[in-house]
């Protein structure tokens, strides 16, 4: 397994992060045990998770299974970099989400119980919180980490004048501040080219793609369609829309001999800026294949002609849409 450091910390991570949403609503407990399982034997040591995972408010059903499994031993804890993440809603009351101290010391103390583990090693910020100052976040965070509970802090969904603004506040502080962004990327969706890789570059964050996959549709979607396999209505008409560009896109799969979604992942790997994507298997067959892409590069010829297919915005800001 390729490894590499998270952004400009000393922490080693491998190259592909478990993500665990499917864990609970689409893949059973015991699958997602075997999952993860395999996973750590096949070198796949960063997992992230979130307590708004499983589809049941305020319950954290993924964070559960994840707990679980990590009370079984035989070394588990030890042996991943365990991320999760805080913001979304917990509960109907006026301070079960977002990021004020108060909720963020409450999702802390209760994402820690479900995991069944004394610390989170990445505490991630699911989402900008307009309404708390960066003071109290800051304060907030730094007094987990003072007890030991949080090692590091990270931030999703963030503009590139969001991670600008935290880390400005952080460094007031003489605090570490964020160390990794976790951002949509993935052929369809290139937008965080603009200033979002700039700024995580700039400040040393380590960047996490997740949905590398654009949601299935880079996944031979017209195919499995024409097979009769079963596929989301609302991704079918996404695809409808997006036809020619999916068309063209897998037929150079297809020319190429590689798999889609193997494409697509090779395509986020194959940025020096994505320090790991998230990959979120449902299968461990899913798994395996993932992990096999790490050993697949796409040549200068392939990757001009998926920038032609799927354009990006131009480049950074603002030369992409000024000089």
């Amino acid at each position: 397994m390729q490894t590499t450091h998270l952004g400009r910390t000393g922490l080693v991570v491998s190259r592909l992060c478990l993500g665990t949403m499917n864990f609970g609503p689409y893949t059973s407990e015991a699958d997602s045990q075997a999952i993860m399982d395999r996973a750590l034997e096949l070198g796949v040591q960063f997992f992230d998770t979130a307590n708004v995972y499983g589809k049941k408010k305020g319950e954290g059903v993924t964070e559960q299974i994840v707990g679980r499994w990590l009370a079984q031993g035989g070394g588990r804890r030890d042996r991943i970099v365990l991320a999760t993440k805080v913001y979304g809603s917990m509960g109907d009351g006026p301070n079960t989400s977002k990021l004020s101290a108060y909720h963020i010391r409450k999702a802390c103390e209760d994402s820690l119980r479900r995991l069944q583990t004394d610390h989170i090693d990445l505490y991630q910020m699911h989402h900008i919180d307009r309404a708390s100052p960066w003071e109290e976040v800051w304060q907030a965070m730094e007094q987990l980490v003072r007890e030991g509970k949080v090692l590091y802090v990270g931030s999703s969904n963030f503009a590139g004048w969001h991670i600008a603004k935290a880390q400005a506040a952080a460094d007031r502080r003489n605090f570490l501040g964020l160390v990794s962004e976790q951002s949509i990327y993935s052929l369809r969706n290139r937008n965080i080219e603009l200033e979002v890789i700039p700024a995580a570059r700039d400040y040393g964050l380590a960047l996490l793609p997740w949905s590398p996959l654009a949601g299935g549709l880079l996944c031979g979607i017209l195919e499995k369609r024409d097979e009769g396999r079963r596929t989301r209505e609302e991704l079918l008409a996404s695809a409808e829309r997006l036809r020619p560009q999916i068309e063209a896109y897998e037929a150079i799969c297809k020319q190429i001999g590689q798999r889609p979604a193997d494409v697509a992942l090779a395509w986020v790997l194959a940025n020096p800026d994505v320090t790991a994507p998230i990959i979120g298997p449902r299968t461990l067959e899913q798994l395996e294949q993932n992990v096999r892409v790490l050993d697949l590069q796409l040549d200068d010829d392939v990757l001009d002609r998926l920038d032609e297919i799927w354009p990006g915005p131009g480049g950074e800001a603002p030369e992409a849409y000024a000089w």
